[in-house]
């Protein structure tokens, strides 16, 4: 199993004593952030002594931020082995990516019911935004950054506090799955053509068309995900390897 300190990255943020956001907070955007762009993978050690040297921080402020990340399923720790980049089992993702369909389909209905049509023109931007980059490059990185602004803005127009923060945490969860599903050959391109219609349902304000189109869209991502995959041993994915 790896063992992994912070990388050396442009992208690396370092801890910032200045600033008027708490240490330990920043620590913690940090390592999610290091996790979500795969800077570090699951499976990963997280070696205590590496990042409080590279980061600057207490051994406490290093251990409360692993708490609360594994309050976010983003880091596992065991008795005796410390904590590592969690690495959920088969059942565990399968379960995440049904969650997710439901989160989503009541995400999409919200949306109808709540956004104002500015709000809609600016989704139709976002998918946009999306296609393009698929038709520009297969780097999941750039792939999962212009999905995420999508439904960023999805989000924002359902206007609904308790539902995106159970969303943000079960596609946190569910990221390295995710990466693998897009890196696929062909795969980001479905997916654009899935999400363009889940936004035609939604521009024709028809939340039960607009529900069930995006939760096909994500159980097919899981499908893709998942296929293949040992059922007893979840085996460390990463992008490269996808």
């Amino acid at each position: 199993m790896r063992t992994a300190g912070p990388r050396s990255s442009s992208s690396t943020k370092l801890i910032d004593t200045k600033s008027r956001v708490p240490i330990r907070e920043q620590t913690v955007e940090v390592l999610r952030d290091a996790i979500l762009s795969f800077e570090l993978k699951p499976g990963d050690r997280l070696v205590e002594r590496e990042f409080i040297d590279r980061l600057g921080i207490s051994r406490t402020t290093f251990r409360e931020a692993l708490r609360e990340l594994s309050t976010e399923g983003l880091v596992t720790s065991i008795a005796q082995k410390g904590a590592r980049v969690a690495s959920p089992s088969y059942k565990e993702a399968a379960d995440l990516y049904e969650i997710r369909a439901a989160l989503e389909a009541i995400l999409v209905r919200k949306f109808i019911e709540r956004a104002s049509e500015e709000e809609v023109v600016s989704l139709t931007q976002a998918l946009e935004k999306f296609e393009k980059v698929v038709s520009e490059t297969t780097d999941t990185v750039r792939l999962l950054q212009a999905n995420a602004y999508y439904y960023r803005v999805l989000m924002d127009g359902a206007q609904s506090a308790v539902l995106e923060q159970s969303l943000i945490g079960v596609r946190r969860r569910a990221q390295a799955f995710r990466s693998r599903s897009l890196s696929i050959p062909g795969r980001a391109a479905q997916a654009a053509r899935e999400l363009r219609g889940v936004l035609e349902a939604i521009v024709d304000r028809d939340p039960d068309l607009a529900a069930a189109r995006c939760s096909e869209h994500v159980l097919i991502a899981g499908g893709i995900a998942l296929a293949g995959l040992d059922q007893s041993m979840m085996a460390v994915l990463t992008p490269e390897a996808t």
